[in-house]
């Protein structure tokens, strides 16, 4: 007796899972809300073959990826379009066939076809998606899927100077301060990816865009959302002071309406956002090159300025002796600032 019909079915080649995967998402284009039984279904088959494309990308508990079948549907999966509907048909999906797509987007990025990163040279020759992603932060369903899918592309240094220099960029500046705490987080992981990973991209777009850059940027330092001013003023921190940006702390420091943001910092009523702001403080005072302005305000508010300094401490050991020393040396040079003659306050 044969028991052929139980062998299981042939396994489906990279070439066979693109094309399954561009029609079962090309059919959803077809179904509308009065099908749902059609829609339904056209959902449960594009679950199966994300299912499937998972695991040829990443094998299973019992088998590893065949790498050549991996590149393979890699080069299918860009020369059918298939990163493209991916993208575009997130917001239809189940949260499951969202899952797996997460999971199998940040494994095509991640995967070399003979020296060349095709997802990324795809992407690239279809920035669309790009900022069809960012703008997605604006729909709470698939904030989160797009977030971890943009944190995949701001990887490769093209895609984050894409982003950075898009119209679409300063929507960045609204998503970290959305109401929802989950998605407003997510913005701003992705926020501070785009101003940290590259150093030279970023030198080169605050170089070009400083004035819009930094208007927009002290409104999140003085946000009346305490969440928003405490990461924002570390982010500031942490990419001022990368070598690449040394001329655009320079420029910075020259400025007195970004004194005046640090002066009111360090009287907030956290004391970690005081002692955050100290650190950008200090650069301003510190400085040999003082602009008179500066000097005239800092003279102006010796006293203020001194009581603040002298009640701050940082309060950890080792580091709070290096601190004390920071805050003397400061508090002494804006003694001297006062005792400047013509400053004229």
């Amino acid at each position: 007796m044969s028991f052929s019909f139980f062998k299981p079915s042939r396994p489906k080649t990279p070439q066979e899972v693109s094309k399954a995967i561009h029609d079962s998402l090309t059919a959803l284009d077809t179904q509308t809300v009065a099908e749902v039984k059609a829609l339904e279904k056209a959902l449960e088959e594009v679950e199966k073959n994300f299912g499937i494309m998972r695991c040829m990308l990443v094998g299973d508990a019992e088998t590893e990826p065949n790498m050549e079948q991996v590149s393979q549907l890699v080069l299918e999966i860009c020369k059918e379009d298939v990163l493209a509907l991916l993208v575009h048909k997130l917001p239809i999906l189940g949260w499951e066939a969202r899952k797996d797509l997460v999971h199998c987007w940040s494994v095509l990025l991640k995967q070399k076809v003979e020296d060349t990163y095709c997802c990324e040279q795809y992407i690239e020759d279809h920035t669309e998606l790009l900022d069809f992603l960012v703008v997605s932060y604006d729909n709470k369903e698939i904030a989160l899927n797009c977030g971890a899918m943009l944190r995949d592309c701001i990887r490769f240094p093209i895609l984050a100077k894409y982003i950075l220099e898009s119209a679409s960029f300063v929507l960045f500046f609204k998503f970290v301060e959305l109401p929802n705490f989950d998605v407003a987080s997510d913005a701003f992981s992705t926020f501070k990816d785009l101003l940290t990973k590259h150093g030279m991209v970023v030198s080169e777009f605050l170089t070009a865009h400083y004035d819009e850059f930094f208007d927009l940027y002290e409104k999140l330092l003085t946000s009346p959302n305490y969440v928003t001013r405490r990461q924002s003023l570390k982010l500031l921190t942490d990419f001022l002071l990368e070598p690449p940006n040394s001329h655009i702390m320079k420029r910075y420091i020259l400025e007195v309406r970004f004194l005046k943001v640090m002066m009111m910092l360090l009287k907030d009523s956290s004391k970690n956002i005081q002692i955050a702001a100290f650190h950008i403080f200090k650069v301003f005072v510190a400085n040999p090159n003082k602009p008179r302005e500066v000097k005239v305000i800092l003279a102006k508010n010796h006293a203020k300025l001194t009581e603040l300094l002298q009640n701050l401490s940082a309060g950890k050991g080792d580091e709070d002796d290096q601190f004390e020393e920071e805050k003397e040396l400061i508090i002494k040079e804006i003694e001297l600032v006062t005792q400047q003659p013509n400053l004229g306050y």
